[in-house]
């Protein structure tokens, strides 16, 4: 893109509301949180494939060039493995680099560094040396991107000693979550779900030609605030069932609740390692039942984990066999992506099954 084209800005929100509520959506949320920080701390820089002059590919980085200089916010070359081995070697000499991968499909390239260098640094060094990185990278499908696009690698993360793998459901959360994997001293994976980076959406997508409803942005305070790694937040409060999921599904599962007026947990996880198991287990205590909702395929998902570490915990407690709605064990489809989603169909067909018992 030549100097003398337009730039074109940050996606814009409601803003400031009649109550005097200030609602953003995720994607300026994430962009404030990268503002917030990098005013804070000098040593943060911002880097990868087009996040300096445009502003990435979904604006999540507009205007921070403008505001912090070319040496802090800057452009890299089409490299993931060049681009997670710089922050490696950054973060090791004392700055606190926040590289972006622009979709999560694409970041594989990177994960040798990612996985034998920035996870194992504090260890093979025994603490001399860390790597205080936050990789950010859109993540999930929504957008019709196809197999190339629309991936959820999560599981591969979690399973890596040393990583710590984040994903917000609310512009509140991606703003708080941010800034604190920003500031932790270990290697952060921070996946954005790209499907509600302009404001949550409802559930109801089984077909393509149903109507997006569109929920309201979330309240964020102006400034600085931080939300703990490992904490999980209760979306909405029941007794009959308990329903595990993070980012876009979080939004699916409240909005099936509601239809069929079931009073359920659901646990948005925010974070899946650390991981809040303390949490889990005394809603699962509680309710006796267990639904695990994730966008990523069945096979060894992180859902398959959740399960495991429910029926450990949670045994003597449970009234039904933990359930898992999930994505197919198939490459993304393009044509076929909604129904690929788990959606209200399959979900409220789990649900029913769980709680046959209580309508006897």
């Amino acid at each position: 893109m030549s100097d003398t084209q337009t730039k074109p800005g940050p996606a814009k929100s409601k803003g400031v509301d009649e109550n005097g509520e200030r609602r953003l959506n995720m994607i300026e949320a994430i962009n404030e949180a990268l503002d917030v920080s990098m005013a804070r701390d000098d040593d943060i820089v911002v880097m990868g494939e087009d996040v300096g002059y445009f502003g990435g590919v979904f604006r999540c980085t507009a205007g921070l060039q403008d505001k912090y200089g070319k040496s802090r916010v800057f452009d890299t070359p089409i490299s993931e493995c060049g681009i997670i081995g710089i922050a490696v070697g950054m973060g090791a000499y004392g700055l606190r680099p926040v590289p972006e991968i622009q979709f999560a499909d694409y970041i594989y390239p990177g994960l040798d560094q990612l996985i034998s260098e920035a996870a194992r640094l504090r260890y093979r060094s025994a603490g001399e040396y860390i790597a205080p990185m936050t990789v950010r990278s859109p993540f999930g499908g929504g957008i019709f991107g196809g197999q190339t696009h629309s991936q959820s690698p999560e599981a591969i993360f979690a399973h890596v000693s040393g990583l710590k793998t984040v994903i917000p459901a609310t512009p509140y959360d991606a703003k708080g979550l941010l800034i604190s994997a920003i500031e932790d001293n270990d290697p952060v994976i921070f996946f954005e779900p790209k499907r509600i980076y302009n404001g949550p959406f409802s559930g109801y997508y089984d077909k393509p030609v149903q109507p997006w409803k569109k929920f309201e942005q979330s309240i964020v305070p102006e400034g600085y605030y931080k939300i703990p790694l490992g904490k999980a937040r209760l979306a909405t409060e029941g007794d009959q069932v308990t329903i595990l999921a993070y980012g876009t599904m979080v939004h699916v599962v409240e909005a099936v609740c509601k239809e069929k007026g079931i009073e359920a947990d659901v646990l948005d996880l925010r974070t899946i390692v650390p991981l809040d198991i303390e949490a889990i287990e005394a809603s699962v205590k509680k309710t006796g039942r267990c639904l695990i909702v994730h966008e990523a395929t069945r096979t060894a998902g992180f859902g398959a984990e959740l399960s495991a570490l429910v029926t450990e915990r949670c045994f003597y407690h449970l009234e039904a066999p933990v359930e898992r709605v999930t994505g197919f064990d198939t490459p993304y489809p393009h044509s076929l992506e909604w129904a690929y989603f788990p959606g209200p169909i399959r979900i409220g067909e789990a649900l029913d099954k769980n709680l046959q018992d209580l309508k006897r």
